[in-house]
């Protein structure tokens, strides 16, 4: 903006808006934060501190299944050290939905190293109408975690090279994307290896009551499917309102990056896993 005032033309900058400086707000305060592996080093000396305390305090609960009286232990004496070091492997191996996310892993490493995750990504986005773009590319990134993680390899960067590949600023695609990962994480229309991690220790906690309840992968499908399409809906708003406004018009000399389309061999090999699938899918039902 430029005003004058009987002298030469100043040029003032425009009043920052409330909402940019909340998330500005919420931008920095996020970099304070250190990072994840500290905060669970930080956490698990935080619990340790916390049981001597409360052990000092002479905290005890009676158990709702047994009705035994639990009474709160230090970790901070010479049999707690003793119980955190011989505890070790089997607090690893008795961790109950372990077996299911190993063979999941599994089965992620060999879709990923094939290929079938990226080719799949690719087409869903290519399909996609040009006005739905940014709804395509934050629901892949919901989509994503049917793969575990590998959203924040694959879509993100995929996302940003999308927007840029159509004239758009590309922080909004790798936004719009990043939105989808980590926002819609564990929201899906299918069930990922975090369902079975999940039921695991939702069992384990209501067998402190009922010794044989039973929680299975699909318990939580309904509100994780419906979320799915609410988190892409409010990605795609936020990412149209909020993030593209903020960023304003790209006028970066990255020049785009032409998408692949698939190939023979990648189609072919989606038609396939799409078969193996609907295979598997009868023999289970």
């Amino acid at each position: 903006m430029k005003t004058k005032a009987n002298g030469p033309e100043v040029q003032t900058q425009p009043k920052d808006s409330f909402m940019n400086r909340f998330l500005g707000f919420i931008e920095r305060a996020g970099n304070i934060l250190p990072h994840p592996a500290t905060l669970f080093v930080i956490l698990a000396f935080f619990v340790i501190i916390l049981s001597a305390i409360t052990a000092w305090m002479g905290v005890s609960v009676v158990h709702p299944g047994t009705g035994q009286v639990v009474r709160a232990e230090s970790l901070l004496t010479v049999q707690g050290l003793h119980r955190i070091l011989t505890s070790l492997v089997t607090n690893f191996t008795g961790f109950a939905p372990l077996g299911t996310v190993l063979v999941a892993m599994l089965g992620i490493a060999v879709a990923e190293g094939s290929g079938l995750i990226s080719a799949a990504l690719r087409a869903v986005v290519l399909s996609a109408p040009r006005r739905l773009l940014t709804f395509i590319v934050v629901f892949a990134g919901v989509m994503s975690h049917m793969a575990s993680d590998v959203g924040y390899v694959l879509v993100i960067p995929l996302g940003a090279m999308i927007f840029l590949a159509v004239g758009r600023h590309p922080l909004a695609g790798l936004a719009a994307a990043f939105a989808g990962v980590s926002g819609g994480f564990s929201a899906n229309l299918l069930l990922g290896p975090t369902d079975p991690l999940l039921a695991g220790l939702t069992q384990e906690a209501a067998r402190i009551l009922d010794k044989a309840y039973v929680v299975t992968p699909a318990a939580n499908y309904f509100f994780m499917a419906t979320s799915a399409v609410m988190i892409a809906i409010a990605g795609t708003w936020i990412t149209e309102k909020v993030v593209v406004p903020r960023l304003g018009e790209y006028k970066g000399d990255e020049k785009p990056e032409e998408l692949k389309e698939l190939n023979k061999e990648e189609k072919r090999g989606l038609r396939y896993a799409l078969v193996a699938t609907l295979i598997f899918v009868g023999i289970i039902l």
